[in-house]
This record gives structure tokens, C-alpha cells and sequence, in this order.
């Protein structure tokens, strides 16, 4: 049994807190939050400590690994202490904000040798997995495009926008992570526009909410992103992978498969699942089993501080294009 410390109480950290404490392979031993009554709520329900001290936690000699879904700020040190005191680490995306600071942090995390894991959890929905190895089979041939659609069901408060690093960093880094990962290569060329259309009080923030991104890969395969912060119908998560020999496509995620036909209308279907938690859940689930079983084997983790990286490049590309009005050749 891994002995896990989860360090953050809010949205995403509970979510591997509840995850570590459903697991067989790891025992949840304490949650920290700076803020308290978060801390000692989510620990109660799972049964285990809490504290409000990050830093202390991860210089418990009955730790072994760390789990950090704290602001992203905090990523960098919290991650470069959790190594340092021997732990492994799987943390949430983005590592910072800055491709610098992200790129300083990447070089320290590799001098540990430690394990350290990123947290690209789409990369193991189900539907996700399934197209990564129906491509490495060569089922469809030579891939020439992917496709991907990503709609939030509605704009994310004010705040959370002033803080976020901007569309381009926050919503679409895992986008650009797939598509790395589904190309199987890494874009060398990236054009992106970007539009106010949804709430104005975001473009007074300096952002956009509705964008389409195109990138060119070194072999001239194509992708491309579009994305938006408002779908009515819900969370609209889509890919389409096209190649030589035909096309894979990853369809929405509903909470059942039944569909009506009535006098008002014909393979009536229920809606969408309505947030990222309930249609990416067991993504969510088979990130940490992959990331204690890749502790227990010893082998290289599936997700890299370097793809991080990479995905973010990609981020501070589309973001000069938009601003440029020009493609953007990555270094």
C-alpha cells in the first residue's frame, strides 16, 4: 500500500482524495489545505488527517507520495519540496503559467530522478486510450488529420478567468497535450483567432472565449482545435482522427444510451453530462491507477513534466498568433 498525501481541498483536489481512498493499491493518509474547515471536510468524509500545513506534509516520514491539485502557483515549490524530501509526485496541469518558470522547474525535477507524473488526465478516458491504440494498430493508415472539439457548458466566473493564464493555457493545454499525443508528433506550426462571444466581462479581462487553433506537424499532418466557454446542451467533447484508411471518432458521454421516439420527436437521446468532473470522472480514476502502478513497476510514468512543457509551448504560440494575427513556427 502506497501511504498518499493529497495537498489541496478544493474542486480537483477532492477528486483524487476520494480516488486514493477507493483505491486498493493506496492508503489516503492526510489531506492539507491552507484553509481548514476544506481540509478538515474532506478529510472527515474519507477518513483521514487533515492539516493546513502543505510543507509539513510532505516532510512526514510515513508519506510516500504526494498528490497536488493546489492553485497553480503553488505547483512549482510545492513539487521541487515534494522531490526533494524523496516523495513522488503526480501534479495537476500546468505546471506554472510561465513558459520560463515551467521550463526552470522541468530542469530541477529531472536533476531529482524521482518519479513525477503530470496530470493529463484525459489522456486515459476510455474513448481517448482506445483511439491512441486503434492508431498505433494502423487502423486507419496514415493519420493526415485530428479534429477536436472542446465546449464548456458555460463561462467560468470572473475570477477564475483573472487568474487562469487565459484561455489558451488553461482550457486548451489538455487539447494541445492530445494533440501531440494522437499525431504522435509534436507541431511545428501553429495559427489560432480567438473571439469575445460569449461574456463580455471576459474580453475586459483580456481574454477570448470562443477559438480555433490549426497546426502543421513536421510530416504536414494537420489538427485542429476549436473550443468555446458556453455549449447550451453541455459539455461538448469530441475528436475525430482521419487517415488513410479511415476515421476513428469519439463520440459524447450521456448517462444512459436510450434513445426515444415519440410524437415530438424522433432518437430523442438525455443530455449531455453536464461538467468535466462527471464526464471525465473515470479518466480521473485511471490517472492515479496508472500512476501507482507505474510507482510499483518502476517504470517511466506515462505523462512527463516535459510533455507539460511542450503543451504549454503550444499555448504561448496560439496566444502570439491570436495577437500577431500571423502563424506562429515553433522553436
Amino acid at each position: 500500500m502506497l501511504r498518499v498525501a493529497v495537498l489541496g481541498a478544493g474542486r480537483i483536489g477532492q477528486i483524487h482524495a476520494a480516488n486514493v481512498a477507493a483505491s486498493p493499491k493506496a492508503d489516503l493518509v492526510v489531506v492539507a489545505d491552507p484553509v481548514e474547515a476544506a481540509a478538515v471536510s474532506t478529510a472527515q468524509r474519507l477518513n483521514s488527517e487533515f492539516s493546513t500545513d502543505p510543507y509539513t506534509v510532505i516532510g512526514r516520514s510515513d508519506i510516500d507520495a504526494v498528490i497536488i491539485g493546489t492553485p497553480t502557483d503553488t505547483h512549482v515549490p510545492l513539487t521541487l519540496a515534494a522531490l526533494a524530501a524523496g516523495k513522488a509526485v503526480l501534479c495537476e496541469k500546468p505546471l506554472d503559467l510561465d513558459q520560463n518558470k515551467a521550463n526552470a522547474a522541468i530542469t530541477e525535477i529531472e536533476k531529482t530522478g524521482r518519479p513525477f507524473m503530470l496530470a493529463f488526465n484525459r489522456r486515459f478516458d476510455p474513448s481517448a486510450s482506445e483511439m491512441k491504440r486503434a492508431i498505433e494498430a494502423g487502423e486507419v493508415g496514415d493519420v493526415r488529420q485530428v479534429v477536436i472539439t472542446s465546449r464548456d457548458p458555460s463561462p467560468p466566473p470572473a475570477d477564475y478567468v483573472r487568474r487562469s493564464g487565459g484561455i489558451f493555457r488553461d482550457m486548451l493545454i489538455h487539447d494541445f497535450d492530445m494533440a501531440r499525443w494522437l499525431l504522435g508528433e509534436d507541431p511545428t506550426e501553429v495559427y489560432a483567432i480567438g473571439s469575445c462571444l460569449v461574456d463580455a466581462r471576459i474580453a475586459d479581462l483580456n481574454d477570448f472565449d470562443t477559438t480555433m487553433v490549426v497546426m502543421r506537424a513536421p510530416s504536414g499532418k494537420q489538427c485542429h482545435i476549436n473550443t468555446c466557454r458556453h455549449a447550451s446542451y453541455g459539455h461538448d467533447q469530441r475528436i475525430e482522427v482521419f487517415g488513410s484508411k479511415g476515421m476513428l471518432q469519439n463520440g459524447h458521454v450521456r448517462p444512459h444510451t436510450v434513445n426515444r421516439f415519440t410524437e415530438q420527436a424522433t432518437g430523442s437521446q438525455a443530455p449531455l453530462l453536464h461538467f468535466f468532473l462527471e464526464r471525465y470522472k473515470q479518466a480521473y480514476e485511471l490517472e492515479l491507477e496508472a500512476f501507482l502502478e507505474t510507482l510499483q513497476s518502476g517504470r517511466e510514468m506515462p505523462v512527463t513534466a516535459d510533455d507539460g512543457r511542450k503543451a504549454l509551448a503550444l499555448a504561448e504560440a496560439a496566444l502570439r498568433s491570436v495577437k500577431t494575427r500571423s502563424g506562429v513556427a515553433m522553436e
